[in-house]
This record gives C-alpha cells, structure tokens and sequence, in this order.
C-alpha cells in the first residue's frame, strides 16, 4: 500500500479544478439570467473551451477578443465580457484541497505547480493566492506557449524539478493530462474530488492516515 512512498520526491499539482474553483459559467449566468440554455448555445457556438485554450497557449485577449468579435459579432459583447470581467469566472479555492496541499508542504515532498493559463491572466492574480509560494517551480502554459497534454510541457516540468518522471506524481482533473503523463512515467492521480484525493495519498504512503 505504501509502495510510492520512497519512490515519490516531487507532487506536481494542477491549479484549475483542483486547487482554484474556474467556470466560465460562474460570469456568463450573470449576462444570461435566467437562460442557461442560452448560456450553453453561446459557449458551445463559439467554441469556447477551444477558443480560451488559444490562450493559455500564449495568445494575448486583445488579439483573441478581435478575431472571435469578427467571426461572431453578434456576440461580441458577450466575447469582450470575458476579458474584462475574467476574475469573475473564479469560483475562489477549493479549501479542502489547499488543506491537502499544506499538509504535504510539512512533508519532505517537493511541491511543484503545472496549469494550463493565460499568463494575462494569471497575473492578475498570482499575488492573492498565498498558497502559491509554497511551490518550488511553477510552469505556466501561457508562459511557454505549450498547453497540457502536449509531452513537451512535461517534459519542461521535469527539467525545472530535476529528477526522472518515476519520483514525480502529477494530480490533475483532466484525463487526457493524466495520459499523456503517465507516457512519460510520472505516477499518476486524476483528481475527482478533495476527498478522493487524501484518500489516494495516504493510501500511497505519502500523507499520514488521520490529521
């Protein structure tokens, strides 16, 4: 049961759904009220989830904003609300997670962050989260220009921790993530929920069974 508890050096979390609560959703209801079949044409319509990931990638908002205002300037308002109003897709930290993550801080385990993010954006906001500082490295996508599942952004993250896939553990909420790392031979947790998640750390050793 306790087979990774050696093996494991470094915990590489992923920030979006997994510490930070983020939808889209969370801003669009207020300009859809009542209407959440609106809301989900709109976002499907436009291709958002494709169209965000552009950025966390690297491209900049303004240039985003203006392309999709060309292709859909019906929605153009609603494309530009994103922007400007950005912070209000956060959904604040998902607490027991950070509970989780302060209590492998006081391990020996190395803590290292990979999300896939605007660097605008990220930004805005690096400062209001403390927990961030408690991570050694920090590899944003839009910083690199490479977005997860992509191997290469991995392989980035494995040069900044400086040891072999094998002692690292990525938590992540996405399944292609989890995947694509796995190729490379990171161990593995696909983040279901905070308590799923303790449950699988400390059957791997790596958290002690009670507080």
């Amino acid at each position: 049961m306790n087979d990774h508890k050696d093996s494991i050096q470094a915990v590489v979390f992923d920030f979006g759904g997994v510490l930070i609560d983020w939808d889209p959703r969370y801003l669009y209801r207020k300009l859809f009220i009542d209407d959440p079949q609106g809301m989900e044409r709109f976002l499907k319509e436009i291709d958002f989830f494709d169209w965000n990931l552009q950025q966390d990638a690297g491209r900049s908002f303004a240039e985003a904003v203006e392309e999709h205002c060309r292709l859909y300037p019906e929605y153009c308002e609603l494309i530009r609300a994103y922007d400007t109003r950005w912070e209000e897709s956060l959904g604040g930290l998902i607490q027991p997670s950070i509970e989780i993550l302060q209590a492998l801080k006081e391990t020996s385990l190395e803590l290292y962050g990979l999300s896939n993010w605007s660097t605008e954006k990220f930004q805005l906001v690096r400062c209001q989260y403390e927990f961030l500082k408690w991570f050694k490295a920090i590899v944003i996508s839009g910083q690199v220009k490479i977005v997860k599942p992509d191997l290469r952004i991995f392989e980035l993250m494995l040069k900044k921790i400086g040891r072999p896939a094998s002692e690292c553990l990525l938590v992540d909420d996405s399944a292609a993530n989890i995947v694509a790392a796995r190729r490379l031979g990171f161990k593995t947790i696909h983040f279901q929920s905070p308590e799923q998640l303790k449950t699988e750390l400390v059957e791997m050793g790596l958290l002690p069974a009670r507080d």
